[in-house]
């Protein structure tokens, strides 16, 4: 068994417990998930099984894109409401009614800081490792965990709604962008706190909500993306000759047709059949080289 599935994933467990249930439901062990959602996030979790699994590297780095509520006046220690209240600050008046109006040259500032950022502090409580452990296991010890900032990319970030105290924001980030960070930073840009109180991601890469199975549906097996499908969605393809084929599963360097991707760019190697042979990258000279190959 072999394939990507598309989880929507609901409040609660985390992604390891998704891809234990999953595990369960196909019989096989050989199962892992591109991208981790937290406990309290919902939607688009992409499961990788079998020979798919390969994939995963690949899954992970395209663009996700979220719907997320902030609440302003309190701050938690994880950053999100499945926190413990850390401190709690007034918002003040002006910037309270721009929050309201979801507008306003106060917001409308600090949001477009948030677009143009390029660097990051995750949150402690996270599943970046230091000195070998999980950030969040030295965390919830009481350790005083400081990671170092990452580089992120902001596509987009929007405003969709409003309400007291509150903001729904459409957000679009590439990997490893924390949006309990951006509660965190939005806030203090306003003078004030503030805190993630949902989050759900419609979209991770190429793969969107209105194909996500619920985690109890009956037909996983039957919902599974073919590991090609899956493969020539995430990546740029081509089709190997069979002289190229043989040398690609041997191993060897391979001659790419007209219309590879340029040197050090990952893609898919299909043969005339249509089947997966491998992920591969040019070399500078020209040739193909076999990145992880996949078995017939």
């Amino acid at each position: 068994m072999k394939g990507v599935l598309v989880i929507d994933k609901p409040r609660g467990p985390t992604s390891h417990d998704v891809v234990a249930r999953v595990r369960r439901a196909l019989k096989t062990r050989e199962v892992g998930h591109a991208g981790t959602l937290d406990p309290m996030a919902t939607g688009v979790l992409v499961v990788a099984v079998g020979e798919a699994t390969k994939l995963v590297p690949y899954l992970t780095a395209h663009d996700k894109a979220y719907v997320a509520e902030l609440t302003f006046g309190a701050a938690t220690d994880t950053l999100d409401a499945e926190g413990a209240v850390t401190a709690e600050s007034p918002v003040p008046a002006d910037v309270a009614a721009e929050i309201a109006r979801g507008s306003g040259p106060r917001l409308d500032a600090a949001l477009a800081h948030e677009r143009a950022r390029t660097r990051q502090a995750p949150p402690a409580y996270s599943a970046i490792k230091t000195d070998g452990r999980p950030a969040y296991e030295r965390a919830r010890r009481g350790e005083v965990v400081e990671l170092a900032d990452r580089d992120v990319v902001v596509r987009s970030i929007e405003v969709v709604g409003s309400g007291p105290l509150s903001l729904h924001l459409q957000v679009v980030v590439g990997k490893g962008y924390y949006v309990r960070s951006l509660a965190r930073d939005l806030a203090e840009t306003l003078g004030t706190l503030g805190h993630l109180t949902a989050l759900r991601r419609v979209r991770s890469g190429p793969f969107g909500e209105g194909e996500a199975a619920k985690l109890d549906a009956p037909d996983l097996a039957e919902r599974l993306l073919g590991v090609e499908r899956a493969a020539t969605r995430a990546l740029p393809h081509v089709v190997l000759a069979p002289t190229a084929e043989a040398d690609a599963r041997a191993g060897r360097a391979v001659a790419l047709p007209e219309g590879a991707p340029a040197a050090g760019v990952p893609h898919a190697w299909l043969s005339e059949g249509g089947a997966l042979i491998a992920v591969g990258r040019r070399e500078e000279s020209g040739v193909g080289r076999v990145v992880r190959g996949f078995r017939p």
